[in-house]
């Protein structure tokens, strides 16, 4: 029986960012335990990457899919600096470091020191024009608003309640819902702030006031920066020279080249009990066995694949909703867009009934994205409020793009180049009680220690989160091996 429960053979179906930071930490982590299992990473696909996704057109350079990453989480730049390309990171330009939020068909800048949600700052807050005299007042009311009743974390609020309750009405239509929104392509009314952004909760807890919460936290910053004046630091958004893509690439040279097969789908899966074996039924007709199996795959389809071995396992897997998206990138002479282009990009609340989501203005973002007197701008359109935009074929998006930049940007000529990707049910949606449903889905795992899950769907949906999920993986992969 021992014999049979040796780790030799470790598959990874799917291969995104998790699947592949997965292989890799197996890779890496299996020689300093004294392991050598086989790797094999499969994936339906052609490429590897997932929704990281670079182009070359010309000479510029676009993002098909993410375009940067937080480096507040340091798993991207962890993992540039194991495989060597920690020096091809890229800070956003220095100059224009800001973003705008569209309101009546203009675009105006987000108030400085503003957090998603509250204003970090008193006067820009004050003078911006983004909120009505009487939203800015309901905001403010939020300086004497008792904390919730309720604040032991045993229940559950949506992102709009919070917002509402706290900031008021035109807050979450303005800022809130937008800027979540880029982030999250989620309906705001549906949204966990547990489970996507448990520090506001925090904030109201500690501070009572989140404003206040603001204010003290940016003190307190200051007068950190003031005292040190040595290690590295960035700033807030990341990427590569070569765009996200080099991450991708990066990883799929480490790998022994016969441990990744493309165009390889998973169709079925057998659990073995008696052999403590996983039997996986390949598009190719071959019977793959692994002794351990991590599913870097959307939850619906690793729900798909289990089905016949837990059904409440996979139940719960196809309870977690997903939403797609799709971008839009164009190609534009500088002269040939009115607007100054002072900033990022923008962001379109959902009131405007506009198109677009976001619009990033990707080389003034990011060096290297564009050639001299040139601009490339990315839209993203779609998401859990505008399914019927996405929804639209290739022609009448460019078209509905090209509508909203005109009257947002000015830009009355045809783009130089365009280049459409839909991301079909590609964001996972932490509806309220996502945090619960993950509990129960690793109550259903502890059945099989060497069945691990990983991506977007679970605890956070960033590149880093998604990195951190393919490591945990592969770290209780390994320990499990180790104890058997």
């Amino acid at each position: 029986m021992e014999a049979k429960r040796k780790l030799r053979r470790v598959v990874v179906i799917g291969g995104g960012i998790s699947g592949l930071a997965a292989a890799h930490r197996i890779l890496e982590q299996s020689r300093a335990k004294n392991l050598s299992p086989e790797i094999l990473l499969i994936e339906a696909s052609s490429r590897l990457g997932g929704i990281i996704k670079t182009e070359r057109h010309d000479c510029f350079l676009l993002e098909a899919g993410p375009d940067a990453f937080l480096s507040e989480k340091p798993e991207v730049v962890e993992l540039a600096q194991t495989l060597g390309i920690a020096d091809r990171l890229i800070e956003t330009r220095g100059e224009n470091r800001r973003s705008f939020i569209v309101r009546n068909g203009r675009l105006h800048p987000v108030p400085e020191g503003f957090q998603l949600l509250a204003p970090g700052r008193f006067w820009p807050f004050l003078t911006s024009r983004i909120f009505s005299l009487r939203g800015k007042a309901r905001m403010a009311f939020d300086l004497i608003l008792p904390r919730r009743a309720e604040m032991n974390g045993a229940s559950d609020e949506s992102l709009a309640q919070f917002v509402r309750r706290r900031l008021g009405q035109e807050a979450l239509e303005r800022v809130a819902q937008p800027m979540v929104g880029g982030i999250y392509t989620a309906d705001p009314e549906a949204l966990s702030l547990r489970a996507t952004m448990p520090r506001f909760l925090d904030m109201e807890r500690e501070h009572r006031s989140l404003i206040l919460a603001m204010w003290r936290a940016r003190k307190t910053s200051e007068a950190s920066r003031s005292h040190k004046s040595s290690g590295a630091r960035y700033n807030l958004f990341l990427s590569f020279d070569e765009g996200m893509q080099m991450l991708v690439d990066a990883i799929a040279r480490e790998l022994p080249h016969a441990s990744v097969r493309l165009n390889t789908k998973a169709e079925s899966l057998i659990f073995d009990e008696q052999a403590n074996q996983w039997l996986v039924q390949a598009s190719t007709g071959e019977q793959i066995v692994a002794d351990a199996l991590c599913l870097a795959l959307p939850s619906y389809s690793a729900a798909a694949l289990l089905r016949e071995t837990d059904a409440l396992l996979a139940r719960e897997l196809e309870g977690i909703a997903y939403a797609s998206s799709a971008t839009v990138n164009m190609a534009f002479r500088r002269e040939d867009i009115p607007h100054p282009l002072d900033g990022f990009g923008f962001v379109v609340p959902f009131v405007e009934r506009r198109s677009i989501i976001a619009c990033s203005f990707s080389s003034v973002k990011f060096e290297g994205r564009a050639p001299e007197g040139f601009v490339s701008l990315r839209a993203f359109l779609g998401g859990a409020l505008q399914p019927e935009i996405y929804a639209l074929d290739e022609n009448e998006m460019l078209a509905a793009t090209r509508s909203d930049l005109h009257d947002l940007l000015g830009i009355e000529r045809e783009p130089l180049l365009s280049l459409v990707q839909k991301w079909p049910r590609s964001m996972a949606q932490y509806h309220l009680g996502h945090l619960e449903r993950v509990e129960r889905i690793n109550q259903h795992l502890k059945r099989f220690p060497r069945l691990k899950l990983a991506g977007n769907a679970y605890n956070g949906a960033g590149i880093p989160d998604c990195i951190r999920s393919g490591w945990k993986a592969a770290d209780e992969i390994l320990k499990a091996g180790v104890r058997d």
